[in-house]
């Protein structure tokens, strides 16, 4: 029964954590807010987590590491019906960001709180998270960078590097949840 506790304990603080980084950002959430949002003690979250900076990173990694395998096991997929054949860039593109845009339908993978949370960190990142991040996507970008290249043979490399780079920017700044350009309707 305490193991069950313990879990269920853990699962409110991720889910309090995910909450509150996203509403607040990573500076402007306090140990505090999440303890009062999870019910629980200062003990309780260093006891699962140590510090604030490694709760975001579990948030995270619960979040993408199903994100991360599907987009490989997508790709996979794709390059297996292709036969050999160089991939259309769509296909790329909707493998990569099109998976990312269905874990808003998905309660159980995050939703809308965890894209919301990944754009807006994406576009106010900490150093810290900046690092964690890019270690967490490396071997999926390099995989979709190498589709791209492949199925873009007569486009400099750099140049489709930097156009993933502007679509990530965009993607990021979509799911960030602003309202910058919202018509005031």
């Amino acid at each position: 029964m305490a193991e069950i506790r313990t879990a269920d304990t853990r699962e409110r603080i991720l889910d309090a954590g995910e909450r509150l980084f996203m509403a607040h950002g990573y500076e402007g959430t306090s140990m505090r807010l999440i303890t009062s949002e999870a019910a629980v003690n200062l003990a309780a979250v260093n006891y699962h987590f140590g510090s604030k900076e490694s709760l975001i990173q579990e948030v995270f990694r619960r979040r993408l590491d199903w994100l991360n395998e599907e987009r490989m096991r997508v790709l996979v997929e794709m390059e297996d019906a292709a036969a050999g054949k160089p991939l259309k860039p769509s296909q790329i593109v909707d493998g990569f960001f099109g998976t990312l845009l269905r874990m808003a339908d998905d309660e159980e993978r995050g939703g809308v709180t965890f894209l919301r949370l990944l754009g807006r960190t994406l576009t106010e990142p900490s150093e810290f998270i900046r690092t964690f991040l890019a270690h967490e996507y490396a071997t999926v970008m390099d995989r979709y960078k190498e589709a791209f290249f492949k199925a873009l043979p007569d486009v400099p490399k750099a140049e489709i590097v930097w156009r993933f780079h502007f679509m990530l920017g965009a993607t990021s700044y979509a799911i960030a949840g602003t309202d910058a350009l919202a018509s005031g309707d």
